[in-house]
């Protein structure tokens, strides 16, 4: 495998196809997911010369075919990660993306802050909804459950579909677990973690 390297370079400015739509970029994220596809380690690998980039956020200045024009995202939209790399990429000053892949973000939100909310998010979703397949019956135990993106996120999308649960160090935050749908919730500075599972 030859050496990979990114590499800035001045490319025409790219028409949107059918589906498409241009965005001026204002702002990318920066994730693990990029960094191992460009060494070859991700789920699918670069067929060089490759774009690369999963998540921006910025204006929509023109659109393909079949797009609908009147969408009200085409001022302030954030690029999420709904595509392959292998297709698409948004490090760039302009990026094309699929219309189904853009979605509107908070006015009160700077383009960062717009682009950096939801692969995180996606991964978690992906990794125990996706993947995971938890269902009815499962038992699903969630450290450090009072983090946003790995704790307070999935107890709520796990809440109709497993039996969760949630540790954290102290029982500070056990009304807040419970809110957001874990069952139960073990302190572990307070009480022996695997005598309570096992209970």
């Amino acid at each position: 495998m030859g050496r990979r390297f990114l590499k800035i370079q001045d490319e025409p400015i790219p028409e949107p196809g059918k589906g498409e739509v241009r965005l001026e970029v204002k702002a990318i994220g920066l994730n693990r997911a990029e960094v191992m596809f460009r060494r070859g380690r991700y789920l699918e690998s670069p067929t060089l010369p490759s774009k690369i980039g999963y998540e921006a956020a910025g204006v929509v200045e023109a659109v393909g075919p079949e797009v609908d024009k009147e969408l009200g995202w085409a001022r302030r939209s954030a690029r999420f990660p709904a595509f392959l790399m292998t297709q698409y990429g948004v490090y760039g000053e302009v990026a094309i993306v699929p219309a189904t892949a853009l979605a509107v973000y908070p006015e009160k939100l700077s383009a960062e802050e717009g682009t950096s909310i939801w692969m995180q998010y996606l991964t978690a979703y992906g990794a125990l909804i996706w993947h995971g397949q938890i269902t009815k019956g499962d038992f699903v135990i969630i450290t450090a459950a009072s983090q946003q993106v790995w704790g307070l996120r999935p107890s709520r999308w796990l809440r109709r579909r497993g039996d969760q649960y949630a540790t954290q160090r102290t029982s500070k935050k056990k009304a807040t677990l419970v809110e957001v749908g874990a069952a139960h919730v073990i302190a572990t500075q307070e009480e022996d973690f695997l005598a309570r599972l096992k209970k």
